[in-house]
């Protein structure tokens, strides 16, 4: 599962380098890039008029490629050159490029506005003339199209250098994805995206997106316990527990027990209620996987059930509640995976003595100190484990936004883990899960009518059964 390597500037400028020290010259590959990304505007263009702003560096020079692809391909094109170009591959580019060149935006207009003023690197505002040029353009164009990344957005954090940026129809990523590209809120300015291979190698280190997963069907001759035992432990308040076990029975595993104190009132037929002290439960050595934290409350017998959780040393998710009670010395070797929203995350970093800032940096911090996968949930959700790896999740739709849908993704986690998935790999499944879900729900469900959508999220990646 990978929807392709995330690389910051820093790393993006190395993997290019990488390409030129094996005698590719800046102008080769700018051709290379900027004439992928000239089909596509060809395709999206239409033979409609286009007007190409063109910035001093190489995303400039892009830029120059990109209107002479469409002019050769019968497009009218137009170039807008603020600046005169400031590298060598710009210029040349520039002078390939047969049209006239003006200066100013003026009276320039078209259907179609291609910003190539600034990419990959930006890391200060632009200056007020450039911005309410690039403003003034993109208003007078209906459909917008942005190259690599739409000016005035921080790569390595998605963060908007400015004020009243325009928003942009399509954003053509050149070579690999940058952070920005699924980081809010530069995201939400980028519209459609599309990657432009350039022949970028695998970045050692480098971030990934979660991507479409592959999961088998059980064997012929599966049976429940050898599909996974999940065990979701209930607290206080039953209904949270009871989504996450809903969720779980149709995420994989064979097998979902729900441990509590005493029986819900009118629990689901299919699931099987446990009402053993927790201990005794937890001697079950078929379990796979546990689950501990929706519903679980706060308290001292909440603490209590916790502690017993993690002295059993299965591997497991921690949620809500749990993340609250959570202290270091509590973690022994189980591998578990942190599931915290914003406010969770903060509260952990305060548990851990973790100091970093933004959801990303945070939960990279967090796992390597607590040793924990951690899933920083939220509009752009990251998945960070403690040896560096580090994921980011394709947007999913907002209706997401609902009360119990965290304990929906804690439950299929959990039942990911059950089947014998790596933990890491385990979050990533479950988080795209959960998106899928989500789509397929449509608008304005419930919890319950998510977690009872996971099962169709689940059979849409199943790998072809061999004959």
């Amino acid at each position: 599962m990978n929807g392709g390597q995330i690389l910051t500037a820093a790393q993006m400028q190395a993997a290019e380098q990488a390409i030129f020290d094996a005698g590719t010259s800046v102008s080769e590959l700018m051709e290379t890039a900027a004439g992928g990304a000239a089909e596509w505007i060809r395709r999206i263009a239409a033979g409609r008029p286009v007007t190409v702003l063109c910035g001093p560096g190489n995303n400039g020079g892009d830029g120059y490629v990109i209107a002479r692809r469409l002019a050769e391909a019968g497009n009218p094109v137009e170039v807008v050159a603020p600046i005169e170009p400031a590298t060598d591959a710009a210029r040349t580019a520039r002078a390939r490029f047969c049209g006239p060149v003006r200066s100013s935006g003026g009276e320039v207009g078209g259907q179609v506005f291609v910003d190539c003023l600034f990419g990959t690197g930006l890391a200060r505002p632009l200056s007020g003339e450039l911005a309410l040029l690039l403003r003034d353009l993109a208003a007078r164009h209906p459909l917008r199209i942005a190259v690599d990344l739409p000016s005035g957005i921080a790569s390595d954090s998605g963060a908007l250098l400015g004020e009243k940026l325009p928003a942009f129809d399509v954003t053509l990523a050149l070579g690999a994805w940058k952070f920005a590209h699924w980081s809010l809120p530069g995201r939400a300015k980028m519209g459609r995206l599309k990657l432009v291979p350039i022949g970028i190698a695998p970045v050692e280190g480098a971030a990934r997106l979660i991507g479409r997963p592959a999961i088998p069907p059980p064997e012929r001759d599966s049976h429940k316990y050898c599909r996974g035992l999940c065990a979701v432990v209930a607290g206080e308040m039953p209904g949270a527990s009871l989504l996450s076990a809903l969720a779980a029975q149709r995420s994989g595993a064979g097998y979902v027990k729900l441990l509590a104190d005493t029986a819900p009132a009118a629990p689901p037929a299919d699931l099987v209620v446990e009402t053993r002290p927790l201990a005794e439960a937890l001697g079950d050595e078929r379990i796979d996987a546990l689950l501990c934290g929706p519903g679980l409350g706060r308290g001292e017998g909440p603490h209590g059930r916790l502690e017993t959780v993690l002295a059993a040393g299965r591997p497991g998710v921690l949620d809500a509640d749990a993340l609250v009670l959570l202290r270091p010395e509590m973690l022994g070797e189980a591998a578990f995976v942190a599931t915290p929203h914003d406010g969770e995350l903060a509260t952990l970093c305060e548990s851990f003595a973790v100091r970093a800032e933004g959801r990303r940096d945070r939960a990279r911090a967090l796992a390597a100190t607590s040793g924990m996968i951690v899933v920083a949930k939220g509009p752009d959700t990251v998945v960070a484990a403690p040896d560096g790896r580090l994921a980011l999740a394709p947007p999913s739709p907002s209706w997401l936004s609902v009360a119990g849908t965290g304990d929906v993704l804690a439950g299929i986690i959990a039942s990911r883990l059950a089947t014998g998935r790596e933990p890491f790999e385990a979050a990533c499944e479950a988080v795209w899960l959960h998106g899928e879900a989500a789509r397929l729900a449509g608008p304005a469900f419930t919890a319950e009518e998510l977690a009872k959508t996971v099962s169709r999220s689940l059979a849409a990646v199943l790998c072809p059964v061999a004959a």
